[in-house]
């Protein structure tokens, strides 16, 4: 009863209409060539892959789980034919550089992949969706010889990768790590190391899905100075390159709300064979290549049950006819029930859905533009500007879009009544699945403090306020069209007020230094839905101007969603902007506590 179709079309028209991807893809000489009919073909392929091989085993894998002994970790059936298959079409290395295996194609596009991927199977996008990371980490921080050896296997897929951080007694508070590694001869980069802990909460630990696993594992050498400034990061293979079995154990599977169909592994390294990647006590910052890449990547997942349950659900009430609608659409004839998609309080929510697809969608697409600009374009200025604008908007891609795509597949839910609390209708699993998105890659809490401290308070707003610039520039560009008057007026509104309380917390910080903190998460709420403000209002302009086809709806349609975001949506941003701007709200201790 659950289904999923690709939205290619949909992608398609934000990608090269809204966004105008191939103007930046003609300023970066590693796309040379690359067009919009070229991504289409990307697209509808790996849409046909999402759709006929991942879906199916969705519910299914939900089902089973996987299956844990001493010895082994097995994936639901069917699973590693399907991840033979992804290698087998170049999925993995979609964004890698062609002269280690990838196709080298944008960012933009492997976003789009990762989109499909989350919306038809999440729990088996788990497994691979850490491998541009560790792929970015080896190419950047390995010597030669571990280039040579694990880089190609990474970037193709044919291993692959996980990223070892959390300890049971550190989970966010990295300075608590404790796993040792112990070097065989003078610390530097690439000097074999014996490593000695235990990880969890490590997805992908172990699993029959490729021959062997590459470790990035956090770990501290002897004599390390305390705290994230003496971490190391080492990289440990489950299969040695002489065939011996490495002393890497999963000790367990942990059994867990959503994505069953992933290993969630407890790790435990005896003596483990390694070899140190990047400098000494270097490791956190060689680490944060992957945990930005992953950031990006669970924004998208956001995205990705966002539009699985808006496809589902108005397939759904559509179909299901219960009372009479107090209004019916024009033409429409009597009958003794309606369906319910008819109802105001349904068109709501599936106008609400649509919105917040469409909005988060090109959010996610402006963030992989700048970023391919970040490490593609020609000018060291605008590779410094776009990377600037990638490190701001980051946080609050990841948690903004986990948050709504959780809460969004949340109310779907509401659109099947009672059947939606039945496994059998689809909608309870993607809740389930959605909300490990808002916890990992750093929960969006530490997201909202990483925002206010690193990217605002630090260099005091000069990166935000370029950001704002950016934006406005759409206001601009709204105001020279009549209709698009609402946007243009909302999205200046909303940097408005993100102007002046970033100014407020800059200003109060030093005599008040907790205020910020208090703060935090509705400083991240405002400033996502400015950021949808100004989706919307580039969703309208930009589809106005199409001359012909605008993706897979009507420009009705389009502006229909954008409008409704701006109506229905955008007003709740000033409870956040309130709660920012309220630097007395009482926050006392909890008592016994």
């Amino acid at each position: 009863m659950w289904t999923y179709r690709a939205p290619v079309a949909d992608m398609l028209h934000l990608m090269t209409q809204v966004l105008d991807a191939p103007a930046s893809w003609s300023t970066l000489p590693a796309f040379d060539g690359l067009d919009a009919a070229t991504a289409h073909q990307v697209l509808e392929q790996a849409g046909r892959f999402a759709a006929e091989v991942l879906a199916p085993l969705n519910a299914p894998g939900d089902v089973a789980g996987c299956h844990w002994t001493p010895t082994a970790v097995s994936t639901p059936a069917g699973f590693p034919a399907a991840y033979a298959a992804f290698v087998a079409g170049g999925w993995p290395g979609l964004a890698c550089a062609s002269e280690a295996g990838g196709q080298g194609l944008p960012q933009l596009l492997n976003v789009a992949l990762q989109e499909m991927v989350t919306a038809s199977n999440h729990g088996f996008g788990m497994y691979p969706g850490i491998l541009h990371g560790a792929y970015e980490v080896i190419k950047a921080h390995a010597v030669p010889a571990l280039r040579e050896r694990y880089l190609a296997p990474v970037a193709t897929g044919t291993w692959l990768a996980t990223m070892n951080l959390s300890e049971p007694h550190a989970g966010s508070d990295l300075g608590l790590v404790r796993t040792k590694a112990e070097p065989l001869g003078a610390v530097a980069n690439g000097v074999p190391v014996r490593v000695t802990g235990q990880k969890v909460f490590i997805s992908g630990g172990d699993h029959d899905l490729t021959d062997n696993i590459v470790h990035l594992v956090l770990c501290r050498l002897p004599d390390s100075p305390p705290g994230t400034k003496g971490l190391s990061l080492a990289l440990v293979p489950k299969w040695l390159p002489d065939g011996r079995r490495n002393a890497v154990h999963c000790d367990g599977v942990e059994k867990k709300m959503g994505i069953k169909a992933s290993a969630t592994c407890q790790m435990r390294f005896d003596q483990a064979e390694g070899w140190l990647i990047g400098e000494p006590h270097r490791g956190l910052a060689a680490m944060f290549l992957m945990m930005n890449s992953a950031r990006l990547l669970t924004a998208v997942q956001g995205v990705g049950h966002l539009e699985a349950a808006t496809q589902n659900a108005l397939a759904y009430t559509a179909e299901r006819q219960q009372m009479r609608a107090s209004r019916r659409p024009p033409g429409a004839t009597a009958s003794p029930a309606d369906p319910i998609a008819w109802h105001p309080a349904m068109r709501r929510l599936l106008w609400t859905l649509q919105a917040r697809t469409d909005g988060l969608r090109v959010l996610a697409y402006q963030i992989a533009l700048w970023l391919d600009e970040s490490e593609q374009h020609p000018d060291a200025d605008h590779r410094r500007s776009r990377s600037e604008l990638v490190s701001v908007l980051t946080p609050v891609a990841k948690a903004f879009s986990t948050d709504l795509g959780h809460r969004s597949a949340d109310e779907a839910l509401q659109a099947w009544g009672g059947y939606g609390f039945v496994h059998d209708f689809g909608i309870e699993q993607t809740v389930r699945d959605s909300r490990i998105a808002m916890i990992y890659e750093g929960t969006n809490e530490i997201q909202a403090i990483d925002l206010v401290q690193r990217k605002i308070l630090d260099d005091g707003g000069l990166r935000a306020d370029a950001l704002r610039a950016e934006l406005g520039a759409e206001v601009d560009a709204c105001r020279c069209d009549d209709a698009l008057k609402p946007f243009a007026d909302a999205l200046a509104a909303q940097l408005e007020a993100w102007s002046q309380v970033q100014q407020a917390l800059i200003d109060g910080a030093p005599q008040d230094p907790e205020w910020p903190l208090r703060v935090a998460d509705d400083l991240l709420q405002g400033i996502g839905h400015a950021l949808l403000a100004w989706a919307w209002a580039r969703i309208a302009r930009r589809t106005r101007q199409v001359d012909g086809a605008v993706g897979g709806r009507s420009e009705q349609q389009w502006l229909a969603a954008a409008r409704h975001g701006i109506d229905w949506l955008l007003p709740q941003a000033q409870v956040h902007w309130a709660r920012v701007a309220r630097r007395d709200a009482a926050l006392p201790f909890v008592t016994g506590v």
